[in-house]
């Protein structure tokens, strides 16, 4: 049987290259997504018993919320989420370096498994960098306009508290998970190459 599923898959990706790609990329990325998901809140255990928590990380202010106040690309305020922070540089470090992990794990995968390249190794991680650059700056930018309300919705709207926290973590990752998803599968395309 399992030999028949592996013919049946060769066949099919003979035949449709480009969305049996699509659908290892799909798979690789979800399962890197589950790692995020453990990682996180692993590192923000840790960094939250740190004074980090209680350092400001704002950083390039591009104008205004929609209430008035300051509105960042990076917005970590100081202080616990559950008391009004922002969670502070404890906070910004435990998402990107979960972000960081999940990336070579996830370039690796995607370049040796999904995309079978044998292009330079050193130009594609070049460029996947660049590209996780950007994508970080954007979706942190795009962050600013539904991570409050998420959070605020489940720890107070739903009167959760740090069990709403962890729920607001889980929806903010997975919408960041699934920007990062749209957006670098064509990317994926251009900077992986199978030159044989």
């Amino acid at each position: 049987m399992l030999a028949g599923i592996k013919a049946g898959w060769k066949t099919f990706s003979h035949k449709h290259p480009t969305v049996a790609q699509f659908l290892v990329f799909f798979l690789v990325s979800n399962g890197v997504t589950v790692l995020q998901m453990v990682l996180m809140p692993v590192f923000r255990s840790l960094f939250g018993m740190t004074s980090l928590v209680d350092t400001n990380f704002q950083i390039w202010h591009i104008g205004a919320n929609l209430d008035g106040t300051p509105y960042y690309i990076f917005n970590y305020a100081a202080g616990e989420l559950s008391q009004g922070g922002g969670g502070g540089l404890a906070y910004f470090l435990a998402v990107e370096i979960t972000m960081a992990i999940a990336q070579v794990i996830n370039f690796f995968l995607q370049r040796n498994v999904t995309f079978k390249a044998s292009n330079s190794a050193a130009k594609a991680a070049m460029w996947y960098v660049i590209a996780y650059i950007i994508i970080t700056i954007g979706a942190a930018a795009l962050q600013g306009l539904y991570k409050a309300p998420i959070y605020n919705l489940f720890m107070n709207g739903f009167n959760m508290g740090t069990g709403g926290e962890t729920i607001a973590d889980v929806i903010t990752m997975l919408i960041n998970s699934a920007i990062s998803f749209w957006v670098f599968f064509p990317i994926f395309k251009v900077i992986f190459k199978n030159e044989n």
